[in-house]
């Protein structure tokens, strides 16, 4: 490549959930929940998913709200970070 062709890569994806479960080192499972309009419906139906995101510092706990960016594949499962602790859990 030379200096004047720049490659621009697309930007990654962010989610925010909570956390569900911290039992594992350096990993959280984290719970995302979406409202997303029935196409025949029109009614709103909430849809969940779980996300394995890596937690270098063991900072985040049961309960918190947090960002998770995506990020290339640590595990056979992990394929998050977290990047900011947005609440911690009362």
């Amino acid at each position: 490549m030379s200096e004047t062709e720049t490659t621009t890569r697309a930007s990654r994806k962010t989610r925010d959930g909570v956390v569900t479960s911290d039992a594992m080192d350096k990993t959280v499972v984290v719970t995302v929940t979406d409202r997303v309009r029935h196409a025949r419906y029109n009614k709103f139906v909430v849809r969940t998913k779980k996300l394995h995101a890596h937690d270098e510092t063991n900072d985040a706990h049961v309960g918190d709200r947090v960002r998770v960016m995506e990020t290339r594949p640590l595990s056979k499962n992990k394929r998050w970070r977290v990047i900011e602790i947005l609440e911690r859990a009362r």
